[in-house]
């Protein structure tokens, strides 16, 4: 049985994440972790999720966890990075879904994944995925010859922006192109900003009400 940690448990992605360990076969929650000075402290997971009761209390602090397998990350960066150093002491594999990390920060996960098996991904849906290997392929077919802009739009309560999955997209498409999105991208415009360069590529960003999640790729 793989013991699995889920950080951010009040979350919707904590609790979803709860739900899922559960409906799965050979895997089952061992800890729950929330922010320091939550009121869901000492909570019990299961009832927070609206699953009926683990046995499973919540804490603040993931050096208290019980013993676990595997620890799924979708927090901050800041958290995800101290979490990091936690697994890699214990020597636990880590499935992390953050967004926003630097490269500083991937950098660190990179050096940490010689020592732990590391799962990063900042969409791991299915479509995303197909969709990521589509743009591979019409960026091939197209070239150098478009202007490529990436529209992405969430709710009003994201935090980073432009998103982990329009940047991944940007990062495909430049790869493929034999560019580096550092020097490429363009995030946002004001003002009198010349002639659009045909190398670079845009970032628009919308951030408002209670959208899921829209991503738009543009050529």
């Amino acid at each position: 049985m793989i013991k699995v940690a889920i950080t951010g448990a009040a979350g919707r992605m904590g609790k979803a994440l709860l739900e899922a360990v559960q409906q799965t076969a050979g895997v089952e929650t061992a800890a729950a972790i929330e922010r320091a000075g939550s009121s869901l402290v000492g909570s019990d997971a299961g009832e927070l999720a609206g699953i009926g009761r683990l046995g499973v209390a919540v804490v603040d602090d993931l050096q208290a966890a019980d013993e676990f397998d595997v620890l799924i990350d979708f927090t901050l960066p800041e958290a995800t990075m101290a979490n990091l150093a936690v697994c890699r002491a214990r020597g636990a594999a880590m499935v992390i879904g953050t967004t926003g990390l630097t490269d500083a920060q991937k950098a660190e996960l990179a050096d940490a994944a010689q020592d732990i098996g590391i799962v990063f991904a900042p969409n791991m849906s299915v479509g995303v995925n197909l969709c990521l290997k589509l743009l591979e392929m019409a960026a091939k077919v197209l070239g150098d010859g478009v202007d490529i802009e990436i529209i992405e739009a969430h709710h009003r309560h994201k935090v980073d922006a432009p998103s982990g999955t329009a940047l991944r997209m940007g990062e495909v498409v430049a790869e493929t192109l034999g560019r580096d999105l550092k020097e490429c991208a363009v995030y946002g415009r004001e003002g009198r900003t010349g002639e659009r360069d045909r190398k670079t590529i845009g970032f628009e960003t919308i951030r408002a009400g209670d959208i899921v999640g829209e991503h738009t790729v543009m050529f």
